[in-house]
Parts: structure tokens; sequence; C-alpha cells
């Protein structure tokens, strides 16, 4: 029989306390989600090419795991809280009836044993689903084909998921348990009576609203303007003032809220609006500290699911090439690649084949002393019409020699990375003889260049530099074509006047890393002969996927299996996979643990907000029962309880869109967020609206419905209906 009572038990509870279960499955399928992250396709796919980046990104998952154990404990701490009071008079009933608090202490431990399964098999079976159909659809969006979807459960991450949450349940259960049973039988019974709320003083409540707003306009000025310096310390400082100044600000607020009573006498007569008001303020005001960090989990919440979805959105950028051209490159012996790369197995996957070659140039080995190397070029005129056409600023610290080094950032405007790189690579730089190039052009459908024999191209690769447009530099343009009509040459190689050629398409050399370089000179082929150092000579086969078989297959497909084929050559080769599967890497390292702490803290902000409110409903049951004696209808009250429940949820997610927007706000500033399509920045933020809201409904309806059903269990009198 004692077993028969503890599943009956534990089969009421769960569908008496529908969001308290739903909390227990909540916390088995997030735990499940993360942990099963090493079994996802796109994750086994990105091992064939980043297993060293994959490794340390699962290292990192037991942190994020303990780190979400830790935040589930206070949830499950929390929720069960709020079962065990509930159901305090049930046992302060079976203490009267005999049983001994130990027994009562061993039921209330199987019971959660039993509601933990319920909640293990119900968790784990939507956390398989989720992280199913999260991995379907980033095979979907980003595979193309490639990433094969596979269904896959994962024992480890099922038998980690029972232990941690089987351990926080017992915690919790033993924790709270002694508390309960320390209370006396009547305590059990007839329940705490509620403590007079102190709304303090009217000034004083004021004073806490101007502090609080105060601290949130210095965060929300530190955020927007200061984000990202003295190493994130500020951020941090905003993070506590922001903090610090949302407390403050509902501590204030709570305590006013019996203001709004008072300010319509109309309004005050009807219904039951200034209970509804006197209900919510004292909601709100004997626990705006859990109110307040309701908001700031929210705010974190919107921000880190605006990082992660910006991410996420990012992966059109994975794999749209617009400086990369190639999908191979092979180097080893010459002769040899080439023989390989023409024969019969490798010739269907073999299109647009070109020979790289690029090198140093040499030194002149002359000088005022034995061994003094010196440049062979002299692009001082040049170098002269760059200064001018710098900000004044930079132009004042070069003259001056202030600046000791040259650094080349995305912040930096174009022609002070295009000053920095030449000032760099000029006293010897990359050639690249015009033959190999005109490969490149040929490939996009360029025109070959057809240089001078006194004439050469810059190169500049636009990637490094940041450059807007990869086809011109239009400061360098303007320098170039005004020499032209003077007559002028900007620069000379061993004494040699040459005139460089403006606007050339500028395209990857490679497939991926193995040419890495920010300028180079484009040269006629005799010219690279004399000039260049035999010593730091390359060459390499590039190649693409021919556009036919693109067409019929995709390029995935083709691409792994001229990969397939290579890897028996012997010879050294990379592809764009490489670089593919690199940023998809970033893509899946920045989004998935940012996602799933954003849906997260959610969760908890929605969760603690309705168990709040519900204890809170329980607490004050009695009142209900007067309003019914003083002829209030049962649709009246529970019109005034899904108001207090609207305005509960309402107000810390008011608070938490105006901070969330504020950082979102300075993360597009600061490049943190960046999307080049405006419009789709605006659906962005028009999709996280939608899912904050929708999350919040939910919780909003949950709570609603099951305030409902408390106050049907109150007794009615005959006539109120």
């Amino acid at each position: 029989m004692f077993y028969s009572l503890i599943y009956r038990n534990a089969k009421r509870s769960r569908k008496e306390s529908l969001i308290y279960f739903a909390t227990l499955i909540t916390a088995v399928a997030s735990f499940y989600i993360i942990l099963s992250l090493g079994r996802q396709n796109v994750i086994l796919f990105l091992r064939e090419f980043e297993s060293s980046s994959i490794d340390k990104l699962l290292a990192l998952m037991p942190i994020v795991y303990l780190f979400a154990l830790l935040l589930l404990f206070f949830l499950i701490l929390f929720a069960n809280r709020y079962e065990l009071n509930r159901r305090s008079k049930e046992f302060g009933l079976y203490l009267m009836l005999g049983m001994s608090k130990k027994r009562l202490a061993i039921q209330l431990l199987a019971e959660g044993l039993v509601t933990s399964i319920f909640a293990l098999i119900g968790g784990i079976i939507i956390g398989g689903f989720l992280a199913e159909i999260i991995s379907l659809t980033v095979s979907k969006l980003i595979g193309q084909g490639i990433i094969g979807h596979q269904i896959s459960l994962s024992m480890g991450a099922v038998f980690f998921t029972a232990m941690g949450f089987i351990l926080i349940q017992f915690i919790a259960l033993v924790i709270l348990g002694g508390k309960v049973f320390n209370q006396e039988v009547h305590q059990l019974i007839y329940e705490q009576m509620d403590k007079k709320q102190d709304m303090g003083h009217f000034k004083g409540n004021v004073i806490n609203i101007f502090v609080g707003s105060f601290l949130l306009g210095v965060a929300y000025w530190i955020v927007l303007n200061h984000f990202m310096e003295f190493a994130g310390w500020l951020l941090l400082l905003a993070l506590v003032l922001g903090s610090l100044g949302t407390i403050f600000f509902m501590k204030g607020f709570g305590k006013l809220l019996g203001l709004l009573a008072s300010l319509s006498q109309r309004k005050s007569t009807q219904g039951l609006y200034t209970f509804t008001i006197r209900q919510f303020q004292e909601n709100i005001a004997s626990r705006f500290t859990s109110v307040a960090v309701t908001s700031i989990l929210t705010t974190l919440s919107i921000i880190l699911l605006a990082d992660g979805a910006s991410t996420v959105i990012g992966f059109n950028s994975v794999y749209t090439r617009s400086f990369s051209i190639y999908d191979f490159t092979v180097s080893g012996e010459s002769h040899k690649a080439e023989e390989f790369l023409s024969s019969e197995k490798m010739e269907p996957y073999v299109d647009d084949l070109s020979l790289l070659e690029i090198g140093r140039m040499k030194h002149q080995s002359q000088g005022l002393e034995e061994g003094t190397l010196l440049s062979l070029v002299d692009w001082s005129e040049l170098r002269e019409q760059l200064i001018m056409a710098l900000p004044r600023d930079y132009q004042e610290q070069i003259i001056s020699g202030e600046i000791q080094g040259y650094s080349i950032g995305s912040k930096n405007p174009e022609e002070v990375n295009l000053f920095g790189v030449l000032e760099i690579d000029t006293s010897t730089p990359y050639l690249i003889n015009e033959s190999s190039y005109n490969g490149v052009l040929e490939a996009i459908g360029e025109k070959p260049l057809s240089l001078n024999s006194d004439e050469i191209a810059l190169y500049l690769n636009s990637d490094l530099l940041h450059m807007d447009n990869p086809d011109s530099m239009p400061i360098l343009d303007r320098i170039i074509e005004k020499a032209e009509k003077e007559g002028k040459t900007l620069m000379s190689i061993n004494d040699q006047a040459v005139y460089i050629r403006p606007s050339i398409p500028m395209r990857g050399l490679v497939a991926d890393r193995s040419v890495e370089i920010y300028s180079a000179f484009i040269v006629p082929d005799h010219m690279f002969e004399q000039l260049l150092n035999t010593e730091t000579y390359r060459s390499y086969w590039n190649f693409r996927i021919p556009q036919k078989m693109q067409e019929q297959q995709g390029l995935m497909n083709p691409m792994m299996e001229a990969r397939e084929l290579l890897k028996t050559s012997g010879f050294q080769f990379e592809s764009y996979l490489h670089n593919f599967g690199r940023q998809l890497f970033y893509v899946v390292a920045g989004s998935y643990t940012v996602l799933y702490m954003g849906i997260l803290f959610l969760i908890i902000a929605c969760t603690v907000l309705a168990l709040q409110f519900l204890t809170q409903m329980k607490q004050t049951g009695q009142r209900y029962l007067t309003l019914s004696m003083l002829g209030a209808k049962r649709s009246q009250m529970k019109k005034s309880m899904h108001r207090q429940v609207l305005w509960t949820f309402l107000l810390p997610l008011s608070l938490a869109c105006l901070s969330g927007a504020v950082g979102i706000r300075a993360m597009t500033l600061f490049v943190i967020i960046y999307l080049e399509d405006q419009v789709l920045l605006y659906l962005l933020a028009f999709a996280f609206a939608c899912i904050v809201i929708v999350i919040v409904v939910i919780y909003g309806v949950a709570v609603a419905r099951s305030a409902d059903h408390e106050i049907d269990k109150l007794r009615w009198k005959p006539n109120i209906d």
C-alpha cells in the first residue's frame, strides 16, 4: 500500500502541477542537448577538417554542462519549494495520522524518484527529438548534401543527463525536505500566516526609482560608447551597474504601484480594479529581487539569442565565395602533379587547371658595408603620394616618425591599411608572373593581363586588407591616373622606371591558406625570371570542379570524391572544404552554446516568475474566499487573476527589452553582431521578439490555467455563479 501511495501521489503531482513537471522535463532536455553535441552530424563532419578545434570545443562542454547544472539546480530548488509548499497540508495530515517523519521523508524521496524517472523519459525523448531537429536543420541549411543525416542516440549523454538530473533533484529535495519537516504539525496543516509587507515611504521609493534609472542610464552609456575599452572591464562594470539599477528600479516601482489604485477614483469602484493592483503590488514589492533577476536573465537571453542567431544567419558567408575561386590546390613536384591531375581518373573533376608561380624578389648586394642588402624597389614617389592621401592625424605621426609599426585591421581606413602593407612589403615584395595570374582571371571570365615590359600590377589581398571592393582601391587608382596624366612614374625596380596598372580584379591565389600574402607585384614573365630569388620559389597547381558537374550533382559531393582521389596520390593538397570546415566550426562554436544559454536563461526567468506567482496565489487564496462572500463572481476573480499574470510577466519583460535593445545596438555598432543586409537585421530583430513573446505567452497561459484551477478548488457559495 505504501508503494501504491507513492505512485498515486507522484501521478497526482504531475497532473496538478504541470509547470513543475514541465520544468523538470526542460532541465533533462537541456542536459541532453548540450551533452549530445559530439554526436551531431555537423560535428562529425567537422572532425575530418578541424579535429583539434572540435576536440577543444567538446572539451569545453563539461564546463558548460556544470554551469547549466548549477543554474538548473537553483531552478529545480525553486520549483521543488513551490511543490512542497503546495502539499504542506497533506504532509501535516500524514504526520497527524501517525506517519513518522523518517517514513514521510522516504516517501517524499521515492515520489521524487518516480517523478524524476518520468521526467527523464520525457526529457530525453524531447531532447533527442530537438537534437535531431537541430542537426537536420543545420545539415540542410549549410550542408548542401555533404553532411548526411543519421539518426543517433548518445548513450553517454543519456547517462550523464540522468546522473546530473537525479543528483540535483535529490539535493534539492533533501534541503527543502529538512526545512519542511522541521515545522510543527499545526504549521504544516494551517500554513504560515502571510507577513505584513513593508511598502516603505513615498520619498524613499521615489529615490529608489531615481537611483535605479540613473544606474541604468550610466550602464547604457558605457555600453553604447565604451563597449570594447579596457579589455572588457568597462563592460563588466556596465553589467554590474545595470543589474543594481534594475534591482533598485523594481524595488521602488513595486512599492509605488499602490498609487495606481488611487489615481482613478472611477476605476477603483469598478470590478476588482483595486484588488488587482494591490495583489500585483504585493507580488512585485515582496519579491522585487527575484523579479529584477528575471529581468536581468531575460536581457541576457535577448542579447545571447541575437548574437547566436546572427552567427547562424551568417552561414551564407560560409559557402558564398567572393574572393576564393579555386576548389583545390596541389603542391609538390610540378611535372608529376600536372601529370596526375591530367590523368583519366582525375580529369572529370578538373577544370580551369592553372599553375601558380610565386616567390620573393631578390636583394641588391651592394651597400656601404660588406654584406648589406638593399632593396631593388624605389617607391618613394608613390609613398609620398600615399602619405598625402592619408587622414591628417596619420600624416603627422608618419612624418614625425611616431609610428614604429603598422597594424592592419577592419577599423582602419583603406588607405591606412594600404600604406602599412606597402611600407612592410616593398623592400622584398612577392612576385607573381603574369601568366600565373592570367589563369586566375580566365577562371572568373575576365580578360587576361597584357603587361608591357615596363609595366606591373599591384596584387592586394582584399580579405586581409578589409577592402570594400576587391577589384579596386580608389585612393591608389586616383594616384596612378594622376601620374599617368602628368607622364610620371611612381616606382622603379632595379633602377628601371615602371608603370603601375590600375584596377585589376583581385581574387584568391589558392583554394585555402597555402599562400597567405597581403600584397605582391604581378610582373611580366621575363621580369619574374630576372628578379626572382630562386630560394623562395614555390609552385602550385589550382583547379576547379567543372561547372556542368556542379549543376548535376552540386558542389560538395564532387569535392568529396576528388578529395578521396587526391588522398591516394601522395601529393600535399588543400581544398575549399578546409576553408569551409574552418568557417563552419567558427559558426558552430559561436552559436550552439550561445543559443543554448540564451534559451536556458529565458526559460529559467519565465519559470521563476510562474512559480512565484502561483506561490503568492496559494498564500493569498483566502482572500478570494473573502471576495466570494462579498459577492464577487468567479468570472470576475479569474479576470482579475489573468490581469495579474499579464502584468507580472510584462513588467520585467518590458525593462529587459529596453536593456536588450541597448545591448544589441552596441554589439552592432562594435561589429560583434554584423549583417550587411539591414532588412535582414530588422527581420532578425522581429524573429527574436517573436521567440521571446511565444515562450512568455506559453508560460503565461500555463500560469493562468493553473491559477484558474486553484480558484476552482476553493469552496464556493452556491449563489456566486
